[in-house]
């Protein structure tokens, strides 16, 4: 009897252990007591795994010449070159100070067979300009416009369409006067005035400088240098200037220019109806003759 009672007490004792047991494994595990920097850890965390995968460009690393991974096409553009863009023209040629001719700095790799053009006494009349302006683009050529600073001051509208057209603007005093005569003083503002002129339009200061008349001086030359232009008269002259409204050949400037023909001819032409008529002629002939055209801004002016 003694050992059924022991018997039926354990095992009481042990069905009432394994009741606890399996209470406790039924029963959810208490939540964590969440302190305020885990509470804003995991809020940081959440709003991490819901944001766009696209990263912030103050993120990304700037790789030069390229863009930047998020970035948007505009901002692509800024990083990156217009392959549209004109590109500076290789200096290859200079300019011979005795002759005024042009040459090529490397004779076996350029060609002697060129001329330059140039057009003096401008700005004058919009749709002249225009002739002339179609006239090179007709045949690929550029040429150096010296203009004079009073008619800048009448005409910037033709001035920014001869730099819009990618011609070169050359700087022809203020007055057009004989700068041989005149004071360093006025010679100054003769040439400098020039040169603000043009940038304030187009941007850029002249690198080119001919005196009118082809009449300078050791000043001229001076305040030339001072500015960083190259002085120049010329080596052909169509002599259009000789002529008048009544009496001119447009025949006869091509003429006039053929028969002085050399290569490296430096060919001084001006702003005017019967040698914009001649122009087409002019260069076409030059062309059968086995010419180009030189592109002034291929021209070192620190050479000379």
């Amino acid at each position: 009897m003694t050992h059924k009672i022991r018997f039926t007490f354990l095992a009481a004792v042990a069905l009432s252990a394994l009741l606890v047991v399996s209470c406790s494994n039924s029963q959810p595990a208490a939540a964590p007591v969440q302190t305020p920097a885990t509470a804003a850890t995991d809020s940081k965390r959440n709003a991490d795994l819901t944001a766009p995968t696209t990263p912030a460009a103050s993120d990304t690393p700037n790789v030069p010449g390229g863009s930047r991974s998020g970035e948007t096409a505009a901002t692509n553009n800024i990083d990156k070159p217009d392959p549209a863009a004109p590109q500076p023209a290789a200096k290859t040629y200079r300019m011979n100070p005795k002759t005024y001719d042009i040459v090529p700095i490397d004779a076996a790799a350029h060609t002697k067979q060129v001329v330059l053009l140039t057009f003096d006494d401008g700005p004058k009349d919009l749709e002249l300009n225009r002739s002339l302006l179609d006239t090179l683009d007709k045949h690929k050529a550029k040429a150096i416009f010296f203009l004079n600073g009073y008619r800048i001051k009448q005409h910037p509208d033709i001035v920014k369409l001869l730099d819009e057209r990618g011609q070169t603007i050359g700087n022809h005093s203020w007055d057009h006067i004989d700068l041989k005569k005149e004071s360093k003083e006025k010679v100054d503002r003769q040439i400098g005035d020039v040169q603000q002129a043009v940038k304030a339009i187009t941007g850029k200061a002249p690198a080119f400088f001919r005196p009118p008349f082809g009449s300078g001086s050791e000043e001229v030359r001076a305040k030339a240098k001072e500015e960083g232009l190259l002085y120049m008269t010329w080596s052909n002259g169509s002599k259009d200037w000789e002529m008048t409204v009544k009496n001119n050949s447009p025949e006869q400037v091509v003429a006039n220019v053929l028969e002085q023909l050399r290569p490296g001819s430096n060919i001084l032409m001006h702003e005017l109806p019967w040698t914009a008529e001649a122009l087409d002629t002019l260069l076409t002939r030059l062309e059968e003759r086995g010419y180009a055209f030189v592109d002034p801004q291929s021209i070192d002016t620190a050479m000379h």
